[in-house]
């Protein structure tokens, strides 16, 4: 532990003792509302939390492995792969997607490494799993109610992302980021991302919101300090790149409901998107009639 929270502690003091000009990262031009690709569908991305054998589960985070295992086969026999959503964008943004599903694991639980790293090998699956920054090797504290789970260490952090699973940041206390001001905004963004980055010794370019809270400052603060894309959980008017949206999956899924999931994701897309156009075209016209 001590040799966990050396690395954490002198990834802080870069970020802290950083030059002015090297401690701001470039703004990105992407609009926050921008389409994940070229099309208007959101990329189908599951959203798991914790893969182990628990009695009590209040917030129901946690699925067991062998049923992660048979959702993992569903969708291997259905002739899709689950991929990182590093990957998936990457795979969207040449049209080579069709038979993709971004696989994420929020709050970054050991138990992924367990568990659900071994399961997703054995199919030549990949993931991203979003950790939180500043408690790598502790547990969830935030869960109030729920039992307390092991969080991955910087070392276990450090060896997936050698072993190819995309590291991504969920902040870095997993506090909620709506109606935080500014500064703190860049500091749960950035400095997240500059911790993890020294862990993995390389790039972090994806986000997820804690508890999937996400509001037209959040995304921009996320955009501002550097992220590639973002993952949320609900659709809603800045879904997006810097807002994807996710699938609730839980132990009691199995076959048929990740079908109707699939169904309600597709459905979901369709309506935002209809939302979307309507108010362009509202805005347009209220363009016109002011010029």
């Amino acid at each position: 532990m001590d040799n966990e929270r050396g690395t954490v502690r002198s990834a802080r003091a870069g970020v802290t003792n950083a030059p002015p000009d090297r401690a701001r990262l470039p703004r990105s031009r992407r609009p926050v509302g921008e389409p994940a690709d070229p099309g208007s569908s959101s990329p189908w991305i599951l959203m798991y939390h914790s893969v182990a054998v628990e009695e009590e589960d209040p917030y129901q985070l946690t699925v067991s492995p062998e049923r992660f295992a048979e959702q993992i086969a569903w969708l291997h026999k259905r002739g899709r792969r689950g991929v990182s959503v590093r990957e998936l964008m990457r795979a969207r943004a040449h049209g080579r997607d069709d038979k993709l599903v971004g696989l994420t694991f929020d709050d970054g639980y050991a138990d992924f490494a367990r568990y659900a790293v071994p399961i997703l090998q054995a199919y030549g699956f990949t993931a991203t799993a979003y950790v939180v920054a500043d408690l790598l090797g502790q547990d969830n504290g935030w869960d109030t109610e729920g039992p307390r789970k092991k969080l991955l260490t910087v070392e276990e952090v450090a060896e997936l992302a050698v072993a190819g699973w995309e590291i991504g940041s969920h902040g870095l206390g997993h506090r909620a980021l709506p109606g935080l001001a500014a500064d703190d905004l860049a500091v749960q963004t950035r400095e997240s991302r500059r911790l993890l980055e020294e862990v993995v010794g390389g790039p972090v370019t994806g986000f997820c919101y804690p508890y999937g809270a996400v509001d037209a400052p959040a995304a921009l603060a996320v955009r501002d300090a550097g992220y590639d894309y973002a993952c949320a959980i609900a659709h809603s008017p800045l879904t997006g790149r810097f807002a994807l949206p996710r699938c609730y999956v839980g132990d009691r899924d199995g076959a048929w409901r990740l079908r109707a999931k699939k169904g309600r994701h597709r459905l979901r897309d369709a309506v935002t998107e209809l939302r979307r156009r309507r108010g362009t075209r509202a805005e347009r016209a209220v363009t016109e009639r002011r010029s």
